[in-house]
């Protein structure tokens, strides 16, 4: 087994040890190995780690423990990222208490930086699943993944509208990533392997525990650019997400309901509080695209200089990055006709400058 696995495991395994302190204990000693090998003195000069948690770790890794973690997930063909692989999920790294390591089942992709969550009610009305389902699909056919946390309502819907607008979804879990909660959505987890990713931060075989859910609802907002509330009560479990996505910095956007319902207090009472209401996919979209072109902007400057163009070619250009497009944002954002639109982007592709994708979407070619 590789070295550094087996520490980052043993690491998380340890009683006490969760991600605040992992991160505070490597912040000091850098690698997990050196946590293990620290001294007690040491180890208590770390901010609210008590002598308890300190002998736990000075008992060292239990090798028969991690060496069975690791063949459980070798037979459900997962893998394990740490906090400093390079493919660790760059928004979910600045929060501020990211898990240490993620257990895996599918592929995350760079594309999958830009990402919207979608949670609300597991108790889900008519209205409430159409609007979810139609959201998923229309984040899918502008390249947008769509993060949920695979339960029952809401989240499922979301996972399935995306699937069904030929996009990447990602399931966060509240259990262990061989565990398949709630049984209904066997087919549905295979699939969401099958094109995105199912991620833990809990053991292998944990089972669903209520506690679980409210610390797996941090990595849900944290994957995202933003978070859309659609029906939640004002106790909704989703409201948590909202709240960390708030702490976090992340977009909160809220679908609203039927005053008088009960199933739409919370996302009601959001938008009192200045979450952005959601009447149309394009909500959220005019707020997240430009802020994802503002990150990549500065890089695309520097390693793709903009080819000698027309002036309008130029600007639709200007406008593609790796992800694919949707032609109705490229004609939103470039203020062009549509007419005019899809002949420039013909003309870039006939160059051989940018690829045009299924759904009518388009990006530079790298």
């Amino acid at each position: 087994m590789a070295e550094d696995i087996f520490y980052w495991l043993a690491l998380s395994l340890t009683p006490g040890v969760g991600s605040i302190f992992i991160k505070r204990l490597l912040d000091r000693f850098k690698t997990p190995e050196a946590i293990f090998r620290a001294p007690m003195k040491e180890l208590l000069k770390i901010e609210g780690l008590g002598e308890k948690v300190a002998r736990e770790i000075q008992k060292g890794p239990l090798e028969k423990v991690v060496e069975r973690e690791l063949s459980l997930l070798k037979e459900v063909g997962g893998k394990i990222i740490t906090l400093k692989d390079e493919d660790y999920p760059r928004r979910l790294k600045d929060i501020y208490d990211p898990p240490g390591l993620l257990y895996v089942r599918g592929e995350l992709r760079r594309e999958d930086e830009l990402a919207v969550a979608i949670v609300g009610s597991r108790k889900t009305s008519p209205y409430g699943r159409g609007i979810t389902e139609k959201i998923g699909q229309d984040l899918a056919r502008h390249g947008v993944t769509v993060v949920s946390g695979m339960a029952r309502g809401i989240d499922s819907v979301a996972h399935m509208g995306t699937l069904h607008g030929g996009g990447r979804t990602i399931a966060v879990l509240g259990c262990g990533v061989d565990v398949i909660y709630p049984s209904e959505n066997r087919n549905l987890f295979y699939q969401i392997i099958e094109h995105g990713a199912i991620l833990s931060e809990f053991p292998m075989g944990s089972p669903p525990e209520g506690g679980h859910f409210p610390r797996r609802n941090r990595i849900i907002s944290g994957l995202s650019i933003g978070v859309v509330i659609v029906q939640a009560s004002a106790e909704s479990g989703s409201l948590i997400t909202a709240s960390y996505a708030l702490e976090q910095g992340r977009e909160v956007f809220a679908v609203p309901g039927n005053v008088g319902a009960e199933g739409s207090r919370g996302t009601n009472q959001l938008i009192k509080e200045g979450a952005k209401l959601v009447e149309s996919t394009e909500d959220i979209l005019e707020e997240i695209l430009p802020q994802w072109r503002r990150e990549k902007g500065a890089t695309r400057e520097t390693e793709t200089p903009v080819p000698d163009l027309p002036e309008e070619e130029k600007v639709l250009y200007s406008l593609l990055g790796e992800t694919p497009l949707h032609i109705d944002a490229i004609i939103r954002e470039s203020q062009l006709d549509p007419g005019k639109v899809s002949s420039l982007l013909l003309n870039l592709e006939l160059k051989g400058l940018i690829s045009q994708w299924p759904g009518k979407c388009f990006s530079k070619k790298m």
